[in-house]
């Protein structure tokens, strides 16, 4: 019974990976693009709010 153990408990420990990992990578490329969108629309409007302020 002691070896059932110790073959269960690298197994639930790769079934745990594998869940894991699978919600790690679940909408990573399709994030990245409107992450990347919405920042250079930050930045565009960043750039046009100082602009015409050149305070010192």
């Amino acid at each position: 019974m002691a070896v059932l153990a110790w073959l269960l408990i690298p197994l639930f420990a790769a079934l745990g990976a594998a869940i894991w990992g699978s919600w790690a990578t679940r909408n990573g490329a399709a994030g990245d693009v409107s992450e990347l969108a919405e920042y250079a629309r930050f930045r565009e409007a960043m750039e046009k709010s100082h602009s015409g302020s050149d305070v010192a």
